[in-house]
C-alpha cells in the first residue's frame, strides 16, 4: 500500500514536471534525431597525426587527430536515447575544434593496425545508448499507468452496530 502510494506520487510528480515544461513556451523539451560524436581512441600526438600546427604567440595548441564514432539516434532531451537510426562508424576527430573528418577505409585500417586497435570494439555502442533509454521510458510509462489505476481497499472486519 505504501509502495503504491509512493509510486503514484512519483508518477504524478513526473507528469506535473513534464507538463510544466510544455506550459512554458520557452522551455521546450527537445526531441528528435541527432548525431552523437564520441571519442573512442586517443592516438599518439606525433607528426603523423598532426592536423594543424599551433602557435606559441597566440597560445594556440597543436591539433592532432584522434578516433571517434558518430551515429544518429532518436532521443528525448539529449539524455534518453530511444533508438539508433544509423549505426556507429569510425571517423577522425579533432578535439580542439570539435570537428570530425571522414577517413577512407584504407587509411583507417592502416591507423587501426599501427595502433593495434580492434574496429569492432571501437564501433560498439554502450548498453545505455542501445537499450537503457527504452528501459527508462518503459519504466516511466509503467509508473504513470500504475498510478492511474485505482487501488482496491482491503475489506476489514466490520462489526455490525447494535442499537
Amino acid at each position: 500500500m505504501l509502495l503504491k502510494t509512493f509510486l503514484s506520487s512519483v508518477a504524478l510528480s513526473t507528469v506535473l514536471v513534464l507538463s510544466s515544461y510544455q506550459a512554458d513556451a520557452k522551455a521546450k523539451i527537445p526531441f528528435g534525431n541527432r548525431e552523437v560524436l564520441t571519442q573512442v581512441a586517443d592516438l599518439p600526438d606525433t607528426e603523423e597525426y598532426l592536423i594543424e600546427k599551433g602557435s606559441k604567440l597566440t597560445n594556440r595548441p597543436d591539433e592532432y587527430i584522434d578516433l571517434a564514432t558518430i551515429h544518429e539516434e532518436f532521443n528525448i532531451a539529449w539524455l534518453l536515447p530511444l533508438w539508433v537510426n544509423k549505426e556507429p562508424r569510425l571517423v577522425g576527430y579533432n578535439k580542439v575544434k570539435d570537428l570530425y573528418y571522414d577517413i577512407p577505409d584504407a587509411e583507417l585500417n592502416q591507423i587501426l593496425a599501427e595502433n593495434k586497435l580492434d574496429r569492432k570494439k571501437l564501433e560498439k555502442l554502450g548498453f545505455y545508448t542501445r537499450y537503457g533509454g527504452k528501459l527508462v521510458a518503459l519504466a516511466i510509462i509503467a509508473f504513470i499507468i500504475w498510478g492511474l489505476i485505482p487501488s482496491k481497499k482491503k475489506a476489514e472486519d466490520v462489526k455490525p452496530q447494535t442499537v
